[in-house]
C-alpha cells in the first residue's frame, strides 16, 4: 500500500485518544503512515475526563494535557458531534477507511434489582455523575432535598457522588462547573451520606488517594465504625499480594480508631451491609434495609439474617457502569461489552469481524483507572497492524480523506473539528478567567456549536 492507512476510531475520549497515539507510535506510522480520524458524539473531545471526573478532581483532568498533544498531531483529525450510527454507519466506515477502532466507553447504570429500586428518589449515580459535569444530553436540575442520603457502592464513584453531595457549592466554586450546577447544590439540603459496600475494607474497589482525599474538606467528617474493620485469611492474602488494597485498609483502619470531629457534613463508610430493599412510603424513598454480612474464610461474604433499616430520603446506587449496545457489531448484554479477543470483534460464529475492532470499556467492561486503558489501546492496535501486514484488511473503498467531510457536509451533519475545539476551550477559559476561575464549562449543545464556530 503506498498510501497511508486509514484508521476511524469511534469515541474521543481516553481509550479512542491512547488508540490514536499508539499508532502514531508503531512501526506502520513512519511506513506508509497513519491517517486517523476520530469521531465523537459530542461536541467537544475527552469523553471520560470531560463527562465522568468529578469536577473537584483537577489533577485527573490534567490528563487532558497529555491528550491533546495527541490530538494536536498532523496524521489526527477530529469530527465531533458526529452520531455513530445516526450521521455514520458502519458500512461508511468500512468505506472510507481500512480499519475501525470502536472506543465508545460506558455512560449507563448498571441495574440493581432490588425491591423499591425504582422509586422516586432512587437514583442511578451515572445519572448523577452526567449532571454535575455538565453533559449536554442531560436535564439542567437535579433533586437535592434529602437531608440524608444511601450510596450503594465501594468504588471511586461511590466516592466522588458522596464528596459531591457533601460538599458545599461554594467548595466546588472554584472548579469548572457551569452554573446551573453550582445553582442545584446551593439548594442541596444533604448533610449525612451513608456509603454502604456488601463485603470488608479489604475487598474495597476505592484507589488510596481517591480515598484519602475524601478526608480533605473542611466542612466533612469521615466516619467509620470500628466493627467494620474485620479480616479473614482471604482477606489478610489480598493485603499481602495486592498494595493498593492494603494502602486502603491501612486509611480505613486509621479513620476507625480516631476520635469523631465536629465538621458539619459527615460521610459514613460501612462495610458487611448488604443493601436488600430501598423502602418507600407514597411512592418515595424513605429508607433503606440492609443485612449484616460476614466474611467466609475466603475474602467473600454470606448473609447473616439480621437487617437494619437506615433512615434515609434517597438512594444512588454506584455499582458499576454498563456500556450502550452499537448497531451491526454483536453484544454482551450481561458483560456490557463487544464480544472479543484481543480486541479483534467476534462474530457470533467465532470469526473475526473483519476491519473492525474495539478497545476501552466497550472491550473489556467498565473497571480500572483510565491509564489503564492504554494496554488495551496497544493490544488492539497491535492486532490491527497484524492484519494489515498479513493482508487481512481489505482497504477502504474511498480512502480520500477529503471523502469524510463531504460525506458529513451532504448529510448536513453540523460536525465541529479539533480547531473548532481550540474555539470552545478559549471561550470556557474566558468565562472562568471572568469570575478567577480556570474555566467555566459550557453545557447547552447548541451554544458548544455556536462557540465552536460549527
Amino acid at each position: 500500500m503506498s498510501r497511508p492507512i486509514r484508521i476511524a476510531i469511534v469515541g474521543a475520549g481516553p481509550a479512542g485518544i491512547y488508540a490514536a497515539d499508539a499508532l502514531l507510535k508503531s512501526d506502520a506510522a513512519r511506513d506508509p503512515g497513519v491517517s486517523i480520524d476520530l469521531f465523537e458524539r459530542m461536541p467537544a473531545p475527552f469523553g471520560l475526563i470531560r463527562y465522568g471526573v468529578a469536577p473537584d478532581h483537577p489533577r485527573i483532568k490534567g490528563i487532558v494535557t497529555a491528550l491533546h498533544q495527541v490530538l494536536d498531531k498532523p496524521q489526527v483529525r477530529l469530527f465531533g458531534n458526529v452520531d455513530y450510527p445516526g450521521d455514520l454507519t458502519l458500512d461508511d466506515l468500512h468505506r472510507f477507511y481500512d480499519a475501525a477502532v470502536f472506543s465508545t466507553g460506558a455512560i449507563a447504570d448498571r441495574s440493581l434489582d432490588i425491591p423499591g429500586i425504582r422509586l422516586d428518589g432512587s437514583y442511578g449515580a451515572a445519572d448523577f455523575v452526567s449532571w454535575y459535569d455538565g453533559h449536554p444530553d442531560v436535564p439542567r436540575t437535579w433533586p437535592l432535598d434529602a437531608e440524608k442520603v444511601a450510596v450503594l457502592g465501594v468504588g471511586n464513584v461511590a466516592l466522588d457522588v458522596a464528596r459531591i453531595l457533601a460538599k458545599t457549592a461554594d467548595e466546588l466554586l472554584p472548579t469548572e462547573i457551569p452554573p446551573n450546577v453550582h445553582a442545584g447544590l446551593q439548594r442541596n439540603r444533604a448533610v449525612e451520606v451513608h456509603v454502604f459496600g456488601r463485603r470488608g475494607p479489604a475487598q474495597a474497589k476505592f484507589s488510596p488517594m481517591e480515598l484519602r482525599e475524601l478526608d480533605h474538606s473542611p466542612t466533612i467528617e469521615v466516619i467509620v465504625d470500628p466493627e467494620d474493620i474485620e479480616y479473614d485469611d482471604g482477606s489478610i492474602a489480598e493485603r499481602r499480594s495486592n498494595k493498593l488494597a492494603d494502602m486502603v485498609s491501612s486509611t480505613l483502619e486509621n479513620w476507625a480508631i480516631r476520635d469523631v470531629g465536629t465538621r458539619p457534613h459527615r460521610i459514613h463508610l460501612h462495610f458487611f451491609e448488604s443493601p436488600v430493599e430501598v423502602l418507600g412510603e407514597d411512592g418515595r424513598v424513605v429508607g433503606l434495609r440492609t443485612e449484616r454480612t460476614e466474611l467466609d474464610g475466603t475474602g467473600n461474604v454470606r448473609g447473616t439474617d439480621r437487617f437494619t433499616d437506615w433512615d434515609v430520603q434517597a438512594v444512588y446506587r454506584a455499582v458499576g457502569y454498563l456500556s450502550d449496545e452499537l448497531p451491526k457489531l454483536p453484544f454482551d448484554p450481561l458483560s456490557g461489552t463487544v464480544p472479543n479477543e484481543a480486541g479483534r470483534v467476534l462474530a457470533a460464529d467465532g470469526s473475526h469481524q473483519c476491519a473492525t475492532y474495539v478497545t476501552g470499556w466497550i472491550k473489556r467492561g467498565p473497571v480500572g483507572l483510565i491509564g489503564h486503558t492504554k494496554g488495551d489501546a496497544n493490544e488492539t492496535v497491535a492486532c490491527l497492524l497484524a492484519d494489515h501486514s498479513a493482508g487481512r484488511l481489505p482497504g477502504a473503498a474511498e480512502p480520500d480523506p477529503d471523502a469524510v467531510p463531504a460525506h458529513l457536509r451532504a448529510q448536513a451533519v453540523r460536525f465541529t473539528t479539533w480547531e473548532d475545539w481550540y474555539l470552545l476551550d478559549a471561550h470556557e477559559r474566558a468565562l472562568g478567567a471572568a469570575e478567577g476561575r480556570d474555566r467555566v464549562k459550557v453545557v447547552d449543545r447548541e451554544e458548544m456549536l455556536r462557540h465552536s464556530g460549527a
